[in-house]
């Protein structure tokens, strides 16, 4: 088995190589469209998983989660859950134990999707649970990358308004590649146990 680093500093992870999703990015905001993002996600066996919620700057106001995004390895879904509901087709696949979603801090983000709508999460593998088995002290997607693939990913948009009417392009692929990079790392993981 392939030993990591247990810890990566800061500045270390600012000198690396940014990874960037490059597939296409599907934004379903329409009834229509996550429709037809629920027939082919469905059709997975792995997927990345990530949700944003626009930052609330005042002392215990949180906000609603605002968008859920599932990646495959080429395409991901940007799925405004400010435009449409967490329906029955969606709640299946959050809950379907044969397609397996990869996330960080995976309670964090199913909390959160939790208070839209109840429902049953099976098929769940939390990133943080995963480098823990390898020695991986550092827990955020920032370093996770650093350590196991050697790549920086931006956190700059984090904080951005994720209910904004639309999306500006660096939104798009900070979204994209927090769910992808999910997918990446899990893969870089399995192939060093083999």
């Amino acid at each position: 088995m392939v030993a990591f680093r247990n810890k990566i500093s800061n500045e270390e992870v600012a000198e690396l190589e940014a990874v960037r999703f490059d597939g296409e990015i599907v934004i379903v905001d329409s009834d229509d469209a996550l429709e037809r993002a629920c027939h082919e996600l469905a059709e997975q066996r792995v997927l990345g998983f990530d949700t944003e919620t626009r930052p609330s700057f005042k002392a215990g106001v949180t906000n609603k989660v605002a968008l859920l995004q599932l990646s495959t390895y080429d395409r991901c879904y940007l799925i405004r859950l400010c435009r449409v509901k967490l329906s029955n087709k969606l709640l299946s696949i959050l809950q379907r134990s044969d397609i397996v979603k990869i996330g960080a801090d995976v309670a964090g983000d199913l909390r959160s999707l939790g208070k839209l709508r109840a429902f049953t999460p099976r098929g769940f593998v939390d990133l943080q649970t995963e480098v823990a088995k390898f020695g991986i002290e550092d827990k955020s997607l920032r370093k996770m990358s650093g350590i196991v693939l050697g790549k920086r990913v931006s956190k700059a948009q984090r904080l951005s308004n994720w209910e904004a009417q639309n999306f500006t392009e660096q939104q798009r692929f900070y979204a994209a590649t927090d769910a992808w990079v999910c997918l990446k790392i899990y893969d870089a993981l399995r192939a060093t146990q083999k």
